[in-house]
């Protein structure tokens, strides 16, 4: 997956705002808009742009509680690795999963209405599991940053 200079100046425009038409992407990275379509299909298409979503508050749409927990499975087979992260895919509740190395396998953030509503997704999700070993729960205080951009590398002109 490459791509040049005029395609990361579309990614970070895009990034900070994907409701942009293809008039104004085009304009701010000085293409026509059927260049900067042809584009952004390119990019979807290759995978570079994985999604175009709306980030919510999770207060606004009813679900104040928010919690990064930390998972350790009983053990580290690919089996019960792809079992865990089947299901975190097929789990509402958990906003974003992350396998990772250190102290726990699995990073999760989750929401819930209520900590009565998270105690009852502890119970099906983590304490019926027999795969899991452990898990710590840290619940989010206040939401300080939340996005999805990342640093784009401009590579070198020819």
């Amino acid at each position: 997956m490459k791509y040049d200079r005029i395609d990361a100046r579309i990614l970070e425009i895009v990034q900070k705002n994907n409701r942009l038409t293809s008039e104004t992407i085009g304009e701010l990275a000085g293409l026509s808009a059927t260049a900067c379509q042809r584009r952004l299909k390119r990019l979807r298409s290759e995978g570079i742009i994985e999604a175009d979503v709306s980030i919510l508050s999770a207060k606004a749409v009813g679900r104040p509680i928010q919690m990064l927990v930390l998972v350790t499975l009983e053990r580290e087979r690919s089996d019960i690795i792809d079992r865990f992260k089947k299901a975190i895919k097929s789990s509402a509740e958990v906003v974003n999963g992350f396998y990772v190395t250190g102290d726990a396998d699995f990073v999760l953030y989750i929401t819930a209405q209520t900590m009565d509503d998270y105690e009852q997704f502890t119970r099906k999700f983590f304490r019926d599991n027999p795969d899991i070993k452990g898990f710590r729960t840290m619940v989010v205080m206040d939401r300080v940053k939340v996005g999805f951009a990342i640093p784009i590398e401009v590579p070198p002109e020819n």
